[in-house]
C-alpha cells in the first residue's frame, strides 16, 4: 500500500502496503448509504454527469465539486496535488484536498453517513477495509476509466498502458473496483558504495548469502537489520521466496488458503529455515526486535547493517538519513538451488498504494477523471521524480534520470521480464499475514521460535481463516 511513516506502511503492501485493517460498519448501515451523495453504478448521479466528448471521454460535469482524501505518509501528497491542479484547469474548479494518515478513522464515519469523498488514497496503517467496501457495493467499478482513452495516446484505452498486474490485482469478483497507482519493487536493499568499498559481491543464493554475512560479521557489522516492531517486513522477501523456489502455482495455493499448502511445500521448509540460520547465527543487528522501520532505516543507512528487507518507498523514506553517495540498490530474490521452479532474476514486484472511487460520493465521474489524469505519462514521470517509485504506467520512466534506488528498481524489473511475483496473501487477509504470521516471524527471528514450530502456526492460522465464515475470501486462478 505505499509507503507510511510510524502508523502506516502497509506496500502491500506495503505491501504494500502495513496494515491494521481499521473495519468497517456493518452491513446494514453501509447498505443505508450506498446511493448517499448521488453515486449510482454508472459512475455518478445525473446532477454532476455532462457532456462526453473526446477531451471529456467520462463526462464529467464543468465546475462540479470534487474532493480528494490523500493518504501522506513516505510517498507524501503533492503528487497528487499536481494532477489536482490540472484537474481544476480542465473542469473549471478547484479540488478539496485532504492530506492525512488517518485515512479510516476520518472516512469510515463519513461512508456511514452517506457522503465519502470521491477519490480516496486508501493506504496506511488505519486505511478503510476494502474488501467489506467492495463487497457492499460502496466502491465505484473503474471499468469505464479503462476503457477511456489515455492523455498520451487517445488510440490506447487506459488499460493499455497499464501493467497488465494491476488489473488483475485490483479486481473483487469480477469488477475492477480498485485502482493501484504505484509499482512497487520488494526486495533486499543495500548500499551499492558499501558493497564496492568493502569488495563484496551482492549474492545470488541462499549458501553464498550466508558465507559473505560469516565475512560482514567477522568485519564488525550486522549483516541484517528489520523493523521488529512490524515484523511483516520480512515477508515481502520471505513470501516471494517461497514462490521463487517453489512455483507460482505452490504460492497460490497459500494465497487461496488451502489445505497442507504451508506444510505440504518443501521450499517453506528451506526458506524459513534460512531464516531460521539467519537468526541463529547472530546475523540480525542487535536490538532489531524493539526497531520501528524508520529506526531500522535510519540504523542501515548510517551503516550499521549491511542489508534490510523492504520496498520501493524507502529511498524516498529514508531520505533524510541518506548520505548522498549510499549507492541505494535493489537485488533479485535469492536462489535456493538447482530445483528452483523461477530462474534467478525474480523479482517481486507489483502494484501498490490503492486508489478507491467512492460510489456514493457527490461526482465519482471526477474522481475517475483524475486517475485518468494521473495516469498520464507526464503525471507518472511526476510521481517518479518526487517519491522515487515506479508507477502502473509501463514504461514511464524510460529515458529518465532517475535517482539511485529508482534506477537500481527499475532496471531490476527490467531484468525479471515475465518474472515478477505477485503475492495476494497480505492483501487479502492482513490480520492473518501481519499479526498472526507476524508474530510467529517475530519469534523467529529472535530464536524463540524453530521453523518447523513456525510452518505449523502458519497452516494452522491459516486453515483458521479458511474456516471463518466472517472472513471474506478471495479465489486467484492458476
Amino acid at each position: 500500500m505505499g509507503s507510511t511513516s510510524e502508523v502506516g506502511r502497509r506496500d502491500l503492501v506495503k505491501r504494500a502496503a502495513a496494515l491494521g485493517i481499521l473495519s468497517v460498519p456493518a452491513v446494514g448501515a453501509l447498505t443505508s448509504c450506498a446511493t448517499g451523495g448521488g453515486g449510482g453504478s454508472d459512475g455518478g448521479g445525473t446532477e454532476n454527469k455532462g457532456a462526453t466528448s473526446a477531451q471529456n471521454p467520462l463526462g464529467v460535469k464543468k465546475g462540479a465539486p470534487l474532493e480528494a482524501f490523500i493518504f501522506k505518509g513516505g510517498l507524501g501528497d503533492q503528487y497528487a496535488k499536481d494532477a489536482e491542479a490540472d484537474y481544476d484547469k480542465a473542469y473549471g474548479t478547484t479540488v478539496k484536498h485532504t492530506g492525512t494518515q488517518q485515512i479510516g478513522p476520518k472516512l469510515q464515519p463519513r461512508f456511514a453517513g452517506g457522503n465519502p469523498p470521491d477519490l480516496i488514497d486508501n493506504s496506511g496503517a488505519d486505511h478503510l477495509d476494502m474488501n467489506k467496501l467492495s463487497a457492499q457495493g460502496q466502491l465505484q467499478d473503474l471499468a469505464a476509466l479503462l476503457d477511456a482513452p489515455s492523455l498520451d495516446d487517445p488510440k490506447k484505452k487506459v488499460r493499455d498502458t497499464l501493467y497488465p498486474s494491476t488489473i488483475e490485482k485490483g479486481k473483487h469478483k469480477d469488477a475492477f473496483d480498485v485502482f493501484y497507482y504505484a509499482f512497487t519493487v520488494y526486495g533486499t536493499w543495500y548500499s551499492g558504495k558499501l558493497l564496492k568499498d568493502r569488495g563484496w559481491t551482492y549474492p545470488t543464493s541462499f549458501d553464498e548469502m550466508l558465507s559473505l554475512c560469516a565475512e560482514i560479521k567477522k568485519a564488525g557489522l550486522a549483516p541484517w537489520t528489520y523493523p521488529g516492531k512490524y515484523p511483516y517486513y520480512v515477508h515481502f522477501n520471505l513470501f516471494a521466496q517461497i514462490a521463487k523456489i517453489g512455483g507460482l502455482d505452490k504460492w497460490i495455493a497459500i494465497d487461496n488458503l488451502e489445505p497442507n499448502a504451508w506444510t505440504g511445500n518443501d521450499a517453506v521448509k528451506q526458506v524459513v529455515g534460512f531464516y531460521e540460520e539467519l537468526a541463529a547465527k547472530g546475523y540480525f543487528l542487535a536490538g532489531s526486535q524493539g526497531l520501528t522501520h524508520i529506526q531500522s532505516q535510519t540504523a542501515w543507512t548510517r551503516g550499521k547493517a549491511v542489508f534490510i528487507p523492504n520496498g520501493s518507498w524507502v529511498e524516498n523514506e529514508a531520505a533524510p538519513t541518506t548520505p548522498a553517495d549510499f549507492g541505494m540498490a535493489v537485488g533479485p530474490l535469492f536462489d535456493g538451488g538447482s530445483g528452483d521452479r523461477m530462474p534467478h532474476g525474480t523479482l517481486r514486484a507489483e502494484p501498490s498504494e490503492p486508489f478507491i472511487v467512492a460510489k456514493g460520493g457527490k461526482n465519482p465521474l471526477g474522481g475517475m477523471e483524475l486517475l485518468r489524469i494521473m495516469a498520464s505519462r507526464k503525471h507518472a514521470q511526476n510521481f517518479a521524480t518526487k517519491v522515487k517509485s515506479l508507477t502502473a504506467v509501463q514504461g514511464a520512466t524510460d529515458g529518465m534520470q532517475l535517482s539511485p534506488g529508482l534506477a537500481s528498481a527499475a532496471q531490476a524489473v527490467k531484468a525479471g521480464g515475465k518474472n515478477l511475483l505477485m503475492i495476494q496473501l497480505q492483501e487479502w487477509y492482513p490480520k492473518l499475514t501481519d499479526e498472526k504470521l507476524g508474530g510467529l516471524t517475530s519469534q523467529l527471528l529472535t530464536g524463540e521460535l524453530k521453523a518447523a514450530d513456525w510452518i505449523k502456526k502458519a497452516q494452522q492460522y491459516a486453515d483458521e481463516v479458511a474456516k471463518d465464515d466472517s472472513v471474506t475470501k478471495f479465489h486467484r486462478a492458476s
